[in-house]
């Protein structure tokens, strides 16, 4: 492998959001001679036609807040004030009402946001741009093998790590790292390369997504109904569009995508209903197999893996983008703290810090929504009768209502200081 000649600080392999917003949070945190570099081909190229669409709770809301790409956006982003969960039939005539939430986890602070995804990472894009951050269009190609730690325990203090990781990109261009990050999605190249094994498993089920236009106002209520073959989420975007997250077995998924529109449609209204009126616009659709991995390790020697790089969960909660970007939060606090004790950003004992701030939650939530998944997406008319009274109960408690509406936004648990809106 060829040396470099010169050495970085942090190498961001990946730019989507946890990528973008970890380069822009450390650069914010420890100025301009802290060098980062972010690589990723897809860098520089628009995505404003990406109409898919994310629920960002109130803890990430700040996070962007905190980083000025947030003030930008705002506008755009579609606020949630109220939230509803149904259980029954794919055919009841009525779907009762079990569970109800206000939106707002402070006066005026709604707990979450629904924005499409290429407005936010065009804006976080802009910021990198603004703030000095290099970019690179280009993948990771090969690294030096890095010693994985034995089940997420640190290596022995008396095995001194190399002082940088060498880097072969894509382009034959070359890179030495202090720390080289992987943000680079569920199949990352990086955590394989690294020798990082996953544990989890496949769900036989698929979601469904796209956005419909419809006749009257949602009035920024989100709904979740649990059908027998999974949740049917209904999420408001700005106008009288809605995005939807369908999870359905694999196979009928796959069927219904390659419908004609018209029958895609009837499909869609079979479980959408006509409260909002006639559905008078249905978007780009597409079936995405669903699964819950986590990485054994989130670090190997002068390596960190981030977002679904580190773990991949279900969609029920809507949980899996912000765990990234609590992900993104606790490791750039780690760094700048480290650094500014003028510790090295990529030494065992920091990335220790990182994993044990965020492995246990990442396990903890994904399980929860495990456990979510196999108890409403079946057939049994016991577990519905127990959840629906579990559901029940919960309304009509309103100390643990709210104990729900906080961990939904972000904000149970140790939260980073960028989660709770605070520089670094």
């Amino acid at each position: 492998m060829t040396r470099a000649n010169g050495l970085i600080d942090v190498l961001v392999a990946g730019g989507g959001f946890a990528g973008l917003a970890l380069a822009v949070a450390l650069r914010q945190g420890l100025g301009p001679t802290f060098s980062v570099t972010v690589a990723d081909p897809m860098l520089g190229k628009s995505h404003a036609d990406d109409e898919r669409a994310s629920a960002i709770v109130a803890a990430a809301r700040r996070l962007f807040e905190t980083l000025g790409v947030w003030q930008g956006i705002a506008d755009e982003a579609q606020p949630i004030l109220d939230m509803v969960v149904t259980d029954s039939r794919l055919d009841d005539a009525v779907r009762p009402v079990f569970l109800t939430f206000a939106g707002e986890i402070e006066p005026g602070e709604p707990f979450a946001h629904m924005i499409e995804n290429g407005r936010l990472i065009d804006a976080l894009a802009a910021k990198t741009n603004e703030v000095g951050i290099e970019l690179r269009t280009t993948a990771v190609a090969a690294f030096a093998p890095p010693r994985v730690p034995d089940g997420g325990r640190p290596l022995p203090s008396e095995e001194r790590w190399a002082p940088s990781i060498d880097i072969e990109l894509a382009d034959g261009s070359a890179i030495s790292t202090r720390l080289l990050v992987a943000a680079d999605g569920a199949r990352s190249s990086i955590r394989s390369g690294a020798g990082i094994a996953t544990h989890g498993w496949s769900y036989p089920q698929s979601a469904i997504v796209t956005n419909v236009g419809h006749e009257r106002d949602h009035q920024g209520r989100a709904e979740e109904h649990f059908l027998p073959a999974g949740p049917f989420a209904i999420l408001p975007l700005k106008g009288r569009r809605s995005s939807i997250v369908w999870t359905e077995a694999t196979r009928e998924a796959d069927r219904i995508v390659a419908l004609p529109d018209a029958a895609f449609h009837a499909e869609l209204e079979r479980r959408f209903k006509l409260h909002l009126g006639e559905i008078t616009s249905v978007g780009p659709r597409r079936a995405h197999p669903l699964g819950f991995f986590v990485a054994r390790s989130f670090i190997a020697e002068r390596i960190a893996l981030v977002g679904d790089a580190a773990h991949v969960i279900h969609p029920i909660a809507g949980q899996g983008l912000n765990m990234g970007l609590k992900d993104v939060a606790a490791l750039a606090e780690v760094i700048v703290d480290a650094v500014r004790l003028g510790l090295d950003p990529g030494a065992a004992d920091v990335l220790e810090r990182y994993q044990r701030w965020r492995r246990f939650d990442t396990m903890t939530m994904g399980l929860a929504t495990d456990g979510l998944n196999r108890l409403f997406s079946n057939q049994s008319a016991v577990l519905r009768l127990v959840r629906d009274v579990a559901l029940g109960v919960v309304d009509r408690v309103p100390n643990l209502k709210r104990l729900f509406i906080r961990e939904a936004a972000g904000l149970v648990g140790e939260v980073p200081k960028l989660l709770r809106g605070e520089a670094l």
